[in-house]
């Protein structure tokens, strides 16, 4: 079942005793804590990894101001950018110096294929991927609502378990990455 933000973060305040939320603003203590935290919780686990559900591929748009010094292009990233993995030209999404800086991706390129982390909605997260955002929304609503650190304590050591086990699963879904172009393998023949 696809859960909505409200919904995860609701279950994560279940697992700390609390009571479940209707909304993020709901007046509630508890919901102005989800509220608060529930965002940037969510895209510090997004990015933290280069999850298969979240990582895209976009041509990038050139802006008309270039870059002051390095580089002789700038190109706009996308609105759900989180953070880059690789970025290339033409069918290759990879194997293009480049360099983010103040919301532009700067290089000598020009044209750029970028590949990166988005940011899905949260019903189209796979159900490990909810159980690892459930476990570490738990763990950062624990001192904000409990006011109990030892607890924190356990629930932060959970949550990198359950980070630990999502990210293990997604890596399962994809081609093991090969060497190319290693003078050591080319060597090797």
């Amino acid at each position: 079942m696809a859960l909505n933000d409200v919904a995860l973060a609701s279950r994560a305040l279940i697992r700390i005793g609390a009571a479940p939320i209707a909304s993020f603003t709901d007046g509630t203590a508890t919901s102005e804590i989800a509220g608060a935290l529930f965002a940037p919780v969510r895209d510090a686990l997004l990015s933290a990894y280069a999850w298969s559900f979240a990582t895209g591929q976009v041509a990038l748009t050139a802006l008309g101001t270039p870059p002051i010094a390095d580089y002789s292009k700038a190109f706009q990233l996308p609105n759900d950018f989180l953070r880059a993995l690789s970025a290339g030209t033409g069918t290759r999404g990879r194997g293009l110096n480049y360099r983010i800086s103040r919301g532009a991706l700067h290089t000598n390129a020009d044209d750029v294929v970028l590949t990166y982390i988005f940011r899905p909605e949260e019903e189209e997260f796979p159900p490990y991927f909810d159980q690892a955002l459930i476990a570490r929304l738990s763990a950062e609503f624990v001192i904000p609502v409990t006011e109990n650190t030892s607890r924190a304590e356990a629930a932060f050591a959970l949550a990198e378990a359950e980070f630990k086990r999502a990210r293990q699963i997604d890596a399962q879904q994809d081609t093991p990455n090969r060497i190319d172009n290693f003078t050591l393998v080319d060597v090797r023949g």
